[in-house]
């Protein structure tokens, strides 16, 4: 039932809104009185009463949106009410009237005189629901969902809710709370709260008010991988336009809520119109740069509990360097975003820009290494090898797998070029090369001259194609190291005739591939590889355990 009431007066609001509109843009003529929204208790009759004085519906559109609640049969609907009414007059055609039974699902309309310009809404309530027709019930949910819509709300004759906007005060005279009431009321979430919050006004280029918020509950895989709604409402002048603007930011900022008023926009425009007006862009630049700037305050203010809004949204992030197609904003974007150091303690993250001030004159690059974890990051044979080349250098270390397509689609940042160590690596050897001195620990490793892009692949494109195919597109060389003690063997049992030491020589350079492939996270084919295993296995157990016994 609360949800009956909050929807009901926000479609109140909206025909306010949509008259407001109007009368604004010189299409509807002005009414007596102020535009308002009134709602009326009777615990004795059991009745609920909500009258507006907005646009009206016509006959078309209360079977349109009236008729289909009724027709559905909704078990809240027949639970609830035992009987509805509805009269409205819109605001350039006669009054009706609409009735309807509870129990049913049945309703009829005709036409009424004397009907007061908008609608109003008289709920007959059964026994079970009589607690709302108590004003305290009603009043508590009109202050819990309703209480910043843009138009007064009256309950028995005494106004609700706060009608100036917040984004119109001065920010130093509003309360957290407030600022936390008015976000739960955007976002229509009761039990978050905003994490971050940015209010601005700009009066050039473009006259502009913002006041924008960054959840603190961490968004569900679910809402992340879905085409999620706007979260931001469009005003003029105070009056609403579009309560979710979809072009005022970019898709990658969907997690964003709050509101945007501009005077400059014009009140008379469609709002299919409004999506693709020019100023709408403009908008949508200026609100991303500031959301990316107020981000970068914040991560200098407080690194720690930034790191933890990068855990929550920084794949909203990283979709954004993805899917831009401006290198400036992609690196806008990188700026935020954080990873850990081989240069650093576990745990601290570091940016592009701190990274740069610790490289070495001339120095070009800015290296990484794709990894489940720091541990495996540190013990990778790439890391090995680019530490013995040159100690000095730094590398970032990405735990996640897609934060490597992220950086192959950054490309550069200020200039200097992402590179991964495997890559680097890879150049620095030639085709033909299969004996390295990079290595001291590790027996081998495998270079991919795009190991990234390499990897994207196998999870997408070749993600089922023959072993073949992949090896070919891949072309890995593998890498030995002649100091290692398996490599030594190796080089033993293939120096002798014996077909015995030539099958397990051939077992071991394939385990020692794979582990290579494995490391360079190229491996797919598990079963395979487990296969073969047990086959050295069972080869090393019948070289080393004597001859067979009877």
């Amino acid at each position: 039932m609360q949800v009956f009431i909050r929807e009901l007066i926000s479609n109140a609001s909206d025909a306010v809104e949509r008259l407001r509109f109007l009368q604004t843009s010189g299409t509807a003529a002005a009414i007596e009185g102020p535009l308002e929204i009134h709602v009326q208790t009777d615990e004795e009759k059991r009745l609920l009463i909500i009258q507006d004085n907005g646009i009206g519906m016509t006959a078309e559109e209360m079977e349109t949106n009236l008729g289909t609640i009724a027709k559905s049969g909704s078990r809240e609907y027949v639970e609830v009410f035992s009987r509805s009414q509805s009269s409205t007059k819109n605001y350039e055609s006669g009054g009706h009237v609409w009735n309807s039974k509870g129990t049913t699902g049945t309703f009829e309309i005709g036409n009424a005189d004397n009907v007061s310009p908008g609608t109003k809404i008289v709920l007959h309530l059964k026994e079970d629901a009589a607690d709302f027709c108590k004003q305290s019930v009603v009043e508590s949910i009109i202050r819990k969902y309703s209480n910043f819509i843009g138009v007064p709300v009256f309950l028995n004759g005494k106004q609700q809710n706060v009608v100036e906007p917040l984004w119109c005060k001065d920010p130093s005279k509003v309360t957290e709370e407030e600022y936390a009431s008015f976000y739960r009321f955007l976002s229509g979430n009761a039990y978050d709260s905003p994490r971050y919050r940015t209010t601005f006004q700009t009066d050039s280029p473009i006259n502009l008010r913002a006041l924008l918020f960054v959840p603190s509950m961490k968004p569900t895989i679910f809402e992340m991988a879905k085409d999620g709604e706007a979260g931001i409402s469009l005003y003029s002048r105070k009056v609403l336009l579009m309560s979710k603007a979809e072009k005022l930011l970019p898709r990658w900022l969907r997690f964003i809520r709050g509101v945007v008023d501009s005077e400059d926009i014009p009140l008379n425009l469609s709002r299919e119109l409004l999506q693709d007006h020019g100023l709408i862009h403009r908008i949508n630049r200026i609100l991303t740069a500031r959301i990316l700037r107020s981000l970068l305050t914040e991560a200098k203010r407080n690194p720690k509990e930034f790191s933890k809004f990068l855990e929550d949204f920084g794949l909203y992030l990283k979709e954004g360097i993805v899917t831009e197609t401006d290198q400036s904003t992609r690196e806008n974007i990188a700026k935020v975003l954080r990873y850990e150091s081989s240069a650093l303690p576990a745990g601290q993250l570091t940016s592009f820009d701190e990274y740069a001030s610790r490289m070495r004159a001339g120095e070009r690059n800015i290296y990484f290494l794709s990894a489940p974890n720091r541990h495996l990051a540190e013990a990778s044979p790439y890391f090995e090898a680019i530490r013995k080349k040159s100690p000095d250098t730094e590398v970032l270390f990405l735990y996640e797998p897609y934060d490597e397509l992220v950086l192959m689609n950054l490309g550069q940042y200020d200039k200097k070029n992402l590179s991964s160590i495997e890559k680097f690596l890879s150049e620095d050897a030639s085709n033909t090369d299969t004996v390295t001195r990079r290595l001291t620990s590790h027996p081998c490793l495998v270079t991919i001259r795009e190991a990234g892009a390499m990897r994207h692949l196998l999870r997408t494109s070749l993600a089922n194609r023959p072993a073949t195919e992949k090896y070919q597109a891949m072309e890995p060389v593998l890498e030995l190291n002649p100091q290692h003690t398996l490599v030594q063997y190796l080089y033993k049992l293939t120096s002798t005739d014996s077909q015995e030491d030539k099958v397990l020589a051939t077992a071991l350079i394939d385990c020692l591939f794979d582990n290579a492939m494995a490391n360079a996270g190229l491996l797919e084919e598990v079963r395979e590889m487990t296969e073969r295993t047990t086959q050295l296995l069972t080869l090393l157990v019948q070289r080393f355990s004597g001859p067979k016994t009877t």
